[in-house]
């Protein structure tokens, strides 16, 4: 499937975006203007821009953990002022400043965020499932790292995903790290994606740098699910440039990663890589690039301000304890 002119602008113009986000939100965590945590996406911005910039509105996602979702939720719709707020702890966050990490977007069709890894696939297969029952040609982006693949649940998501036939991509980010285990230790495979093959499931390999090559077999994925074919499996090779989440080592398995690792990373970073695409095949001159970066930097100027300028968290205790439930 080949992109046309206007789908390559608007996922070099997301990719540019998520990337000055992703680099706002680390400059924020060091200046301790962030409540939590965050765990960069610098690298691996590429995916999930690539599966989900094409995404209608009523589709359901679950993002990746990677950058907060960033990359995912901005290609989607997002008013990113909500997000930023929410991390800033601000009333005017998406879940009013009580979540940081764990936020949502209902109109957005994005429900959850959790710490737990895996815990995305059995409400995947519930949305899957309540997709199929309305049959509007409704889908499930269900993003994830290559450590969560060694749940159970996401074998079982798996199993009645393709029993069902439901609308679900099963989209793996693979960076080869799971916090500070390689992929290398945890799966005896090369590819994460030939789990599929033991469910019948379609599966397909790309490259995770290339934005543009992710988007087209994520538009190819999209498509059938729509017309009822099943789930399908992308894993998308891709790297992790920084440290699991800002204050840890950098290690894989007991020990650092070495320069070297990090220079023969960076030789495929994905904003460069989609930059001389673009260029070459003469989608866009220099000019329009370096106008669609000042105009992403002036977004995020506005998108900080607004966080800034907001009232801080306040919650009652009576709100806090309205829906807690003990036995």
């Amino acid at each position: 499937m080949s992109l046309t002119k206007e789908q390559k602008l608007t996922l070099f113009t997301n990719l540019v975006r998520a990337d000055l986000y992703d680099k706002m939100m680390y400059r924020r965590m060091m200046q301790g203007k962030l409540i939590g945590f965050y765990h960069p996406i610098e690298g691996g911005v590429a995916p999930g821009v690539g599966a989900c910039t094409f995404l209608n509105k009523d589709d359901n996602l679950n993002p990746h953990h990677r950058g907060h979702g960033m990359a995912h939720m901005i290609s989607k719709g997002i008013d990113v002022r909500t997000f930023l707020a929410e991390h800033t702890g601000k009333e005017t966050g998406c879940c009013k400043g009580r979540s940081a990490f764990h936020f949502s977007y209902p109109d957005h069709k994005v429900y959850q965020m959790s710490g737990f890894i895996g815990h995305n696939f059995a409400p995947c297969v519930g949305w899957g499932y309540a997709a199929k029952r309305r049959a509007q040609g409704q889908v499930v982006m269900n993003c994830s790292g290559d450590g969560s693949y060694g749940q159970g649940r996401a074998h079982e998501a798996m199993l009645m995903a393709q029993n069902w036939k439901l609308p679900i991509i099963f989209f793996c980010e693979n960076n080869g790290m799971s916090i500070f285990s390689t992929a290398k230790e945890m799966h005896p495979t090369e590819n994460i994606s030939s789990l599929a093959q033991g469910f019948g499931m379609p599966a397909v390999v790309v490259d995770g740098q290339d934005v543009f090559a992710v988007a087209e077999v994520a538009l190819a994925a999209i498509a059938d699910a729509r017309k009822g074919k099943g789930p399908v499996f992308i894993e998308c090779k891709t790297e992790r440039f920084t440290e699991h989440d800002i204050g840890t080592p950098d290690l894989a398995g007991w020990e650092d990663r070495t320069p070297a690792q990090h220079e023969d990373m960076r030789k495929r970073e994905p904003v460069n890589l989609a930059t001389e695409r673009v260029l070459a095949d003469k989608t866009l001159t220099q000019a329009r690039i370096d106008a669609i970066r000042e105009a992403a930097l002036k977004e995020i100027e506005e998108v900080e301000a607004f966080a800034d300028a907001s009232e801080i968290a306040r919650p009652s205790e009576e709100e806090l304890l309205a829906n807690v439930f003990a036995p």
